[in-house]
């Protein structure tokens, strides 16, 4: 069952220095689940990054590593993720997930670059590590920053996508953090803890 969240981006309102900003911008999200597809649309609307990296798990309120049988909705909602990422003016960059079909993904991405775990990009003058786990990225120095999702670990030097979609804003180099809409991490499967 789908919940149909409000969108955030009506009640609250945007950093003021994010929708000011004249300064080139980097998206980075992570775990989407895809009754928050409308929330990101309306930030790429509104935001017009000129990059967007996603590392992993697409659709991550289906988790086909346990339920294969859910491959036909996964790809769905995939292909809409992926028209939503790919009609933004933006150069598009995924390093699947665990729970992401990878032939799926090369399948159906038109203009995406489909980056291996651990991958290395410099953009803009910053070069960034990306993974869909933190794990992957202990190990490598020589590095602005390190993209990753997956849980909610924090690692040195680390941008976690899971927690806040992440801008990045060039030149400066600044970061901006937006929150998911509530209830994100209840359709991902999350169990949140109340009362305390």
């Amino acid at each position: 069952m789908r919940l149909k969240l409000p969108n955030p981006l009506r009640r609250r309102k945007l950093p003021k220095e994010l929708l000011e900003s004249g300064e080139v911008k980097l998206m980075h999200l992570s775990d989407t689940p895809d009754n928050i597809y409308s929330f990101i649309f309306n930030l790429l609307e509104k935001v017009e990054p000129e990059y967007i990296i996603h590392t992993g798990d697409l659709v991550d309120n289906i988790k086909l590593e346990r339920k294969p049988e859910l491959r036909q909705r996964y790809e769905n909602s995939l292909k809409a993720f992926l028209e939503i990422l790919e009609n933004s003016d933006a150069k598009v960059y995924i390093v699947p997930g665990n729970e992401d079909d990878v032939e799926v993904l090369r399948k159906l991405a038109k203009r995406t670059r489909i980056l291996k775990p651990g991958s290395i990009l410099e953009i803009e003058g910053l070069k960034l590590a990306v993974s869909h786990t933190p794990i992957e990225l202990l190990d490598i120095n020589n590095v602005d920053l390190k993209l990753y999702g997956h849980n909610f670990k924090i690692i040195p030097k680390g941008l976690n996508g899971l927690l806040n979609v992440n801008f990045i804003l060039f030149p400066s180099k600044r970061i901006v953090k937006v929150k998911y809409p509530d209830g994100t991490n209840f359709e991902r499967g999350y169990k949140l803890m109340r009362g305390l």
